[in-house]
């Protein structure tokens, strides 16, 4: 029954997808195109791409479920894993969230909390944490505004 769902699956040009977080299986579909942040650039993955497997960066996975339409899902990532065959793409992510539902000025404020929590900060890891949360909220603010 596998080998069915294979071959269909390369038919209609499309790829199994899933994302999943600690929290969630957000997407399980068929996709026609997902772009992937990757540490070292970004990427798009179709029906028979090489495998591969990637280590992805804070970014907007973007999700195209037909050729040649507009409608295109924006999912943030906080980095993670995709495990890329011919005929899927898997994604696991340390978190995930729509785009629609980041809300910027709540992010802005987080942002401006973080600055003042960085300057009251002691020691180098205090710092170092601080910092973390300061570009994984100006990734999401960045993913927003975009």
């Amino acid at each position: 029954m596998a080998s069915k769902e294979v071959r269909k699956v390369e038919m209609n040009n499309v790829i199994n997808f899933e994302l999943v977080s600690p929290a969630a299986k957000l997407v399980s579909e068929a996709m026609y195109l997902v772009e992937i942040p990757g540490d070292d650039g970004a990427f798009g993955v179709a029906s028979g791409h090489c495998s591969l497997v990637s280590s992805l960066r804070a970014g907007v996975v973007r999700l195209h479920k037909e050729q040649g339409t507009s409608d295109v899902r924006e999912i943030f990532i906080a980095g993670g894993f995709a495990d890329v065959t011919a005929q899927s793409c898997t994604i696991l992510a340390e978190e995930a969230i729509d785009v629609k539902d980041l809300n910027k000025e709540s992010l802005e404020q987080y942002l401006a909390d973080l600055a003042e929590d960085l300057e009251m900060s002691e020691g180098a890891e205090d710092k170092k944490r601080v910092q973390a949360k300061i570009s994984l909220t100006q990734a999401k603010l960045n993913a927003v505004s975009a």
